[in-house]
């Protein structure tokens, strides 16, 4: 079933096309991922489906019974009401249930009241009794399917505690609101949800929780975030805006970066023989557009370059690119934190910090907000002076600190190069221009007010002073908030190549996952080195009652470096195993009996069964194998002939090399594909042997 239905939808904002005849679906299990840059048009295309933007062109058609829950980036929650009941209160149809038994009871209450014995009189009361235990009925429905203990769960796991229920709504912080938001409509279940970077203001706990909720939810979502891991987790499908306009791909966010790519590779391929082919039928042209012997077939190649199709390339998004220069060498120890404590009044945050850190390490500060990451890093950054303790940085360290705060303090009447001129007055013009155009700040947009500016855009220009001039030691909370999946990777690739020690606050699994060497988790006050990998520390963070939550992705950097075990190289095909079980082996030609003969009976008898079982697919993966290795060769000799100009003249030669370029492709795609099926079979059939 359809929930959303865009028509031809076109829409402009300040003259620029945001969408352009739009035709786009969405069903009633869809799980959707948004992509595209910052300021695209991913948060209007949610808007669009809210009814809270009206296209100027075509429709947006909305199931009529759909119930939609969106949750934008920027929630606006007035205060007068406890949370507990901001939650429960936002299932429609409860107070209106309510309302009705109060009036029925009173119906019922007044006719009893009247002493009327009549027959008329006894119809209308049985007629109020049977009302109100039909009203019973169904609040005892709704509050089975809504339940209070359900509610109370959901806010447990987005970071709640069972103090808060009771606290004014507008006692929270906009991050706390948020999540009151976001726990309201995931209670109410509704057929549609429109999440607008919904992790944004979650700690690593909660984007726990909220991954393994989100994983279970058997109703349609659209999802902007712009961390990989958790998209390529929730999402089916991708909606991405390209250059050439909206697009719609099958599979998680991993496989559309594949599909684009597969899509650019195909259609360069396509336009470099096309353009052979025109450059053949060109010089044929010129070389015989003088000779009357030759003038049919002049013509002939004349019409040909006129028909001749054109191919348009993909057009690529901006990204930020840029690597962090070179810094000074620190010594050996970058950081000694001792007794470290930081108390405001009666409340303490953090107390008898004790850690060292070492030159060159990365450390991820994890923990649920609140807890005391960012009051570390201001600590640290001079910003807050600790109650206790004290805390020295290694010899010859230079500390440079992002923080989120920062793009929302930049002087909204200064320019962006004025603004990044400011914190590096010692760096050149060149040196300044070179770093606002790695963050996207091209010549016009230099000498832009910082007033006018998105929240990504701000960050970047936060990014741009802390590049101009970053220092051996980063301290960076949350660097990835306001910027783009795009942007957010880059910013992690640049990040790699630092020379430096770095600390960072991130709630982007991702980022942390190819960063972190080291983990701190601070909790209750504490800080302490994590023991175990980030996937350990992430299972930990979920609800003993949930479902945990598959962590997917390359090992942290600390894992990378540790010695893997060793193992025999892995080709397309693996080949059977040939070793010998150990007591098999053991005492191998001799006359035993017993237990060691019916040892090796069974020994015999499983290895029958496991060629019985792998074998065929082993031979059916090698055939694959060796197929697809003989069409590349096949692609590679017949591009390699069309490559020459002798061959078009050959018209009958050059056209089944053509057709046989696109056969041979189509059939090494089903190779591949085959390939790849058997290979997963074989897999699972080894891995269910090896358990059995």
């Amino acid at each position: 079933m359809s929930l959303v239905v865009f028509s031809d939808v076109s829409l402009h904002l300040g003259g620029r096309p945001i969408v352009e005849g739009l035709s786009l679906r969405i069903g009633d299990k869809d799980r959707v991922g948004l992509v595209g840059p910052n300021g695209s048009g991913k948060t209007t295309l949610l808007r669009l489906i809210a009814r809270e933007q009206v296209p100027d062109g075509g429709a947006v058609h909305r199931a009529k019974t759909m119930r939609l829950g969106y949750l934008p980036q920027d929630v606006n929650v007035e205060g007068g009401k406890p949370l507990l009941a901001f939650v429960l209160e936002s299932i429609p149809g409860r107070a209106s249930l309510d309302e009705d038994l109060a009036t029925a009871e009173a119906d019922l209450e007044a006719l009893s009241a009247a002493g009327d014995h009549s027959e008329e009189a006894q119809e209308l009361m049985l007629e109020a009794a049977g009302r109100i235990a039909d009203l019973h009925e169904r609040i005892a429905h709704f509050d089975g399917e809504y339940s209070e203990h359900h509610a109370k769960r959901i806010m447990a796991g987005l970071g709640f505690k069972d103090s808060d229920h009771v606290r004014d709504m507008a006692e929270f912080s906009g991050g706390w609101k948020m999540r009151a938001v976001l726990s309201s409509l995931l209670f109410q279940q509704p057929d549609l949800l429109l999440l607008d970077e919904p992790t944004n203001h979650l700690d690593m706990p909660s984007v726990a929780w909220f991954s393994g909720f989100l994983k279970r939810y058997e109703r349609a979502f659209v999802l902007i975030s712009h961390d990989r891991e958790f998209l390529n987790e929730q999402i089916t499908s991708v909606v991405s805006y390209e250059p050439e306009g909206v697009r719609s791909y099958p599979g998680d966010y991993n496989a559309y970066r594949k599909q684009r790519d597969e899509e650019r590779v195909l259609l360069e391929n396509r336009a470099r023989n096309i353009e052979k082919e025109r450059e053949h039928l060109e010089k044929f042209v010129e070389r015989f557009r003088s000779k009357a012997t030759k003038a049919a077939q002049v013509q002939s190649r004349v019409k040909r370059l006129e028909k001749m199709d054109t191919v348009e390339l993909q057009g690529e998004h901006q990204s930020m690119n840029f690597r962090f220069p070179a810094t000074d060498r620190s010594g050996k120890v970058a950081l000694e934190i001792r007794d470290l404590g930081k108390s405001y009044g009666g409340l303490t945050v953090l107390k008898g910090i004790n850690l060292h850190v070492k030159r060159g390490e990365r450390v991820a500060l994890l923990g649920v907000n609140g807890a005391g990451k960012t009051t570390l890093l201001r600590m640290l950054a001079g910003e807050l002076e600790p109650t206790a303790g004290s805390f020295e940085f290694g010899h010859n360290t230079k500390v440079g600190y992002y923080a989120q705060h920062h793009a929302e303090t930049l002087r909204k009447d200064a320019t962006v190069y004025e603004e990044v001129k400011y914190c590096a007055m010692d760096a050149t013009h060149q040196q300044i221009r070179s770093v606002l155009g790695a963050m996207l700040f091209g010549e016009r947009e230099v000498d832009k007010r910082i007033g006018v500016l998105s929240g990504g855009e701000r960050a970047r220009v936060a990014l741009a002073q802390l590049m101009i001039n970053p220092g051996n030691v980063l301290l960076m909370d949350e660097p990835t908030n306001h910027l783009d999946l795009q942007s957010s990777e880059r910013l992690a690739e640049a990040l790699d190549t630092y020379d430096g020690t770095l600390f960072f606050v991130s709630h982007n699994r991702g980022f942390i996952r190819a960063l972190a060497t080291t983990i701190w988790i601070v909790e209750g006050g504490n800080v302490v080195r994590y023991p175990g990998s980030f996937d350990e520390y992430m299972a930990s963070c979920l609800q003993k009652d949930q479902a945990p939550v598959a962590v997917s992705g390359a090992p942290t950097t600390q894992e990378r470096k540790a010695p893997a075990p060793t193992s025999a190289k892995t080709s397309l095909s693996a080949a059977p195993s040939t070793s010998r079980p150990a007591s098999d082996a053991k005492g191998a030609g001799a006359g035993a009996s017993g237990p060691d003969k019916g040892r090796r009976r069974d020994d015999a008898n499983e290895r029958k069964r496991r060629n019985a079982t792998l074998r065929p697919l082993e031979k059916r993966a090698s055939e694959l194998e060796k197929r697809v290795a003989d069409l590349e060769q096949k692609l590679e000799a017949i591009n390699a002939e069309l490559s020459t100009p002798e061959v078009y003249e050959d018209a009958a030669r050059r056209d089944a090399l053509l057709t046989s370029v696109t056969r041979a492709q189509a059939e090494l795609e089903v190779a591949m594909e085959t390939w790849s099926e058997v290979q997963e079979t074989l897999e699972a059939e080894r891995a269910k042997l090896d358990a059995g």
